[in-house]
């Protein structure tokens, strides 16, 4: 295996376990611990993961945030509610649209007992989660397939979706810095402007964390949203700044929801 196979295979472990000791890398990859020590050091340096004493742990970056499998893990119980109150924007009959997100993907749950419905998506997870469920039309787009992000992006990707219309996209962003939203990989950002210009209602989910946070591409202003959605989390006067701005701000609670005016709802 060459060096730089290795070292993929090691972020590989560290998506799916957070850490790794030494010894278990040397003995999955059947090296010395000097080579793992090596090997740790270069990734150390790329920015990627954090030496610990006997192993490693992931380095909150960019450079890994991206990775779906790291995505799934984060905020949580606040992607669940977001994704429920999203699914309560639905009705039976319509056309919707989802993109590569985990945030928005996650709204795939909550679909089954909205039916029928067509779902058109290049998330590779909600097509494993809604392909087979009687009354919903799950229309796949096609491009090229990014381990990275599990989904599909490109020019077919873009092609298919300049020829379809939807009635609500659900999209989402790695990043969002004062009131505009921005992402890492222009692929990405290309197939997310594509799906608003598709959809007559579009919906960014975003968990509050996301927030204060910045990407090399611009993706969009948030006002360019109908509705942004995001847990109760955001602080009160973060979110009084986004509303000022235009922003159709909701904040999704455990029990209750906050509307666009930054004030619980009964």
């Amino acid at each position: 295996m060459r060096p730089e196979e290795r070292r993929q295979g090691i972020m590989d472990v560290l998506m799916e376990t957070g850490a790794a000791t030494v010894e278990d890398l040397s003995q999955r990859f059947a090296v010395s611990r000097m080579t793992i020590h090596r090997d740790l050091d270069e990734l150390e340096q790329g920015g990627f993961l954090r030496k610990v004493h006997g192993g490693a742990s992931l380095q909150s970056s960019m450079q890994f945030e991206s990775d779906f499998r790291y995505r799934e893990k984060i905020a949580t119980a606040e992607k669940r509610r977001l994704a429920a109150h999203a699914a309560s924007m639905v009705e039976p009959g319509q056309i919707v649209l989802i993109d590569d997100g985990s945030t928005a993907g996650g709204v795939a749950a909550f679909l089954k007992d909205i039916r029928p419905l067509t779902v058109i998506t290049n998330n590779l997870g909600v097509v494993d989660a809604l392909c087979g469920t009687p009354g919903i039309e799950v229309i796949c787009l096609g491009g090229q397939y990014s381990k990275k992000f599990h989904g599909f992006f490109g020019i077919v990707t873009e092609e298919a979706l300049a020829a379809l219309r939807a009635d609500i996209a659900f999209l989402s962003t790695s990043a969002v810095h004062g009131v505009t939203a921005f992402h890492q990989d222009q692929e990405v950002v290309q197939a997310k402007r594509r799906m608003m210009a598709s959809a007559t209602r579009t919906v960014l989910m975003v968990n509050h964390g996301k927030f204060g946070r910045s990407a090399i591409h611009l993706y969009t202003p948030l006002a360019a949203f109908d509705t942004v959605l995001t847990g109760a989390e955001l602080p009160e006067r973060q979110a009084q700044q986004l509303v000022e701005a235009g922003v159709a701000l909701i904040r999704v609670g455990e029990m209750t929801e906050k509307t666009n005016t930054g004030e619980e709802a009964a």
